[in-house]
């Protein structure tokens, strides 16, 4: 999201410094026109009119707006208008584009930092009550899970591959990945996120376990853009099938 509001910003400078230019090269056409007399600067007029599109340019308000509210800034509209129309029409700005740019990327960075540290609070208070609840382990890594199906036999180690039945949510139960049905996951232990390659060593085949990954051993502090939100708990119920040894030819070398 971050990325996506910043090259926003950035395009919304292109297009006004492109506008301010244009702006020029208009007042000196039209200088041009008058000279030229009534007629000619009739049809400039008209054919300025013409090349104007509405559609394109509501589209632009429409995108930058949406993305102003998505980050949670606050912001004038007045002054947003007026800072785009001085630019336009040549008035005097109250600041450089540059200083425009640092000041949009300080604010950014603000809200940013205080979501950052709003979502590793919220994580820490999901695992740390959620850790109480019956039926569920905690290991010294952070690791906390249920066991759904109890089974006994060999479990599998970090250098073997399992196959797998499995399905991944949020913890307001938004579903972000899973197996597709009748179609299991194959992987290398070793080639997952650490908290998989935890929980799985832990199962037998034919046992169901439902695993919560606190980010630390999911996708880092930051997540994945897109995908996971930063410091995002992960939950994942996992059934063992099959545990082969793995095939360097099928996985590429190293695991």
């Amino acid at each position: 999201m971050m990325k996506r509001i910043i090259f926003t910003i950035l395009l919304a400078v292109a297009v006004l410094c492109a506008c301010s230019a244009k702006g020029s090269k208009e007042n000196e056409s039209a200088g041009q026109a008058e000279a030229a007399g009534p007629a000619a600067n009739q049809a400039a007029g008209t054919n300025g009119e013409a090349l104007k599109d509405k559609d394109l340019s509501y589209a632009f308000g429409l995108a930058i707006g949406t993305d102003l509210q998505n980050f949670g800034i606050d912001y004038d509209t007045d002054e947003f208008a007026k800072g785009f129309k001085d630019l336009v029409e040549g008035n005097e700005l109250r600041m450089t584009l540059d200083e425009a740019v640092m000041k949009i990327q300080l604010a950014l960075a603000a809200i940013v930092e205080k979501r950052t540290a709003e979502a590793a609070e919220k994580e820490a208070a999901f695992f740390t009550e959620n850790g109480k609840k019956a039926g569920v382990i905690t290991t010294a890594s952070g690791l906390q899970y249920e066991i759904i199906t109890a089974t006994e036999g060999p479990k599998p180690t970090a250098e073997q591959t399992v196959v797998v039945n499995y399905s991944g949510t949020f913890t307001d139960g938004t579903q972000f990945d899973a197996s597709q049905p009748g179609r299991p996951a194959e992987f290398p232990l070793n080639y997952v996120i650490p908290g998989w390659t935890e929980g799985i060593q832990l199962m037998s085949i034919g046992s169901k376990y439902r695993f919560y990954i606190p980010s630390a051993l999911g996708y880092g502090p930051e997540g994945r853009e897109g995908f996971i939100p930063p410091y995002a708990p992960l939950i994942f119920e996992v059934e063992l099938l099959e545990i082969k040894d793995t095939d360097p030819a099928m996985f590429g070398q190293g695991f």
